[in-house]
């Protein structure tokens, strides 16, 4: 069994459902799970239509998501009633938050589920009308129950043991809603930004799939950001390690939790594209052949606040750094990257909430300074390990080109070098990095 997942932009218009029903249809011999998005922008209209049912708008968002599926529906000659339940649910919880004026994590999940509710619909009735029996499943009938942290839900471990017996009993090709799960209450849950990557993985790993295939819009993963380098180029093979580290400090193709429950039941990942499916794509393994090139991939994160710690209590003080991060951790703040000397700590936060309190606290101690507008750049290898002067050669490239680096940290995993710069001069880095390791001397 194969799992197959596709994202929004796969689903986007009719002909992108008729494309993904044909590919599905051309691996039925692998007895395909297929987990889908919602259509391309719908969740994003779902969140806008949520905010305005606390704001006494008028119901336009709620039509434009309903004419946009309508609108499909008819493309493909599927029949009008097909989504009509879920219209209605979604108009009386519009209502309803509308008179009670609260608009909390939970509800604002029960609004995003309508998305992916609607899509594994008709994507469903897209395979039945070119004969593959099919059947549309929201995933918490198949077994997917979380935790109730409200947008931003972990499964519980029996929900791989429910999936792999659901899964046995089903003798259609399932349409799976991604993203989406339900409480042991029954409450509906997301699972985060890249949520329906993470649900492909979970189903793949409780049937302990044969391969997980993420179905997107690039040709897999790439050795850069495509639209700061036009020439970057599609990377065959990857490892876990390598993926992991790229999908954490910014490569958007995979979400980083995906790789997690892949990576414990050593099942390959493949990369697609539903545009051109003729193309390889990128496999991902947990051990990869030996490869010539040093540097995979170089990734980014734009927008980061550098936070700079300075206190003399950190000479021979064994608790000041589980003080600093204790303070970290009571405002669920994560930490991207770390730098430490005897007596400072540098540290990167990807986004601003609770900055100022945080800072606050960490003035009671230390001093503190905050730089905005800077950039992460990660160089990402699994040959960095056994092969020296890597570090020289990527600083040598940024020095030549004017370009100061404000902090660095090199991963325990010897794979990664990850280092801060003025948010300004990220494209530049981006480019030149990538014509060192990547251009024509290379070839």
């Amino acid at each position: 069994m194969i799992v197959m997942k596709f994202g929004g932009t796969s689903v986007g218009n009719a002909e992108r459902i008729r494309n993904v029903a044909n590919i599905v249809k051309s691996n039925i011999g692998k007895k395909p799970i297929v987990v889908v998005s919602a259509v391309t922008k719908i969740t994003d209209m779902l969140l806008k239509l949520a905010n305005e049912s606390i704001e006494n708008k008028r119901e336009e968002t709620l039509e434009n998501i309903r004419k946009t599926h309508n609108s499909i529906l008819e493309m493909l000659q599927l029949n009008h009633s097909l989504l009509d339940s879920d219209f209605t649910e979604l108009q009386e919880l519009f209502t309803e938050t509308k008179n009670n004026k609260n608009l909390d994590a939970k509800t604002l999940d029960h609004f995003q589920s309508f998305g992916e509710r609607m899509s594994s619909k008709i994507v469903a009735g897209q395979l039945n009308k070119i004969g593959v029996r099919s059947f549309p499943f929201n995933s918490w009938d198949l077994g997917l129950v979380t935790n109730d942290d409200f947008g931003n839900a972990e499964p519980l471990e029996l929900a791989y043991g429910n999936i792999k017996n659901q899964i046995k009993k089903l003798n259609v090709v399932p349409v799976i809603t991604g993203f989406i799960a339900k409480t042991r209450d029954g409450i509906i849950t997301t699972l985060g930004r890249g949520g329906s990557d993470y649900t492909a993985a979970i189903f793949g790993a409780s049937i302990n799939a044969e391969e997980i295939q993420i179905w997107t819009d690039v040709n897999g993963m790439m050795s850069t950001d495509p639209k700061i380098v036009e020439n970057a180029r599609t990377i065959p093979e990857i490892s876990f390690a390598e993926a992991s580290e790229l999908a954490y400090f910014g490569a958007k193709v995979l979400h980083p939790k995906t790789i997690l429950p892949a990576v414990k039941k050593n099942i390959p990942v493949k990369v697609l594209n539903s545009f051109y499916p003729e193309n390889g794509g990128t496999i991902i393994l947990n051990k990869i052949s030996k490869s010539k090139d040093t540097i995979k991939a170089i990734a980014y994160k734009k927008n980061i606040a550098l936070v700079h710690v300075n206190s003399l209590r950190m000479l021979g003080n064994y608790g000041f750094l589980s003080g600093l991060f204790e303070t970290f951790n009571k405002y669920k703040k994560s930490v991207d990257v770390v730098s430490t000397s005897e007596v400072s700590v540098s540290l990167t936060l990807d986004n601003e909430q609770n900055i100022d309190k945080i800072v606050n606290e960490l003035k009671e101690f230390a001093s503190v300074k905050v730089s905005r507008n800077k950039s992460i750049i990660c160089v990402v290898g699994e040959g960095m390990r056994n092969t020296p002067g890597i570090s020289g050669r990527v600083f040598t490239t940024l020095g030549n080109n004017q370009i100061n680096v404000e902090m660095i940290s090199q991963g325990a995993s010897e794979i990664n070098i990850t280092f801060i710069i003025d948010g300004n001069n990220t494209e530049k880095a981006v480019k030149m990095l990538h014509d060192e390791y990547f251009g024509e001397k290379n070839e």
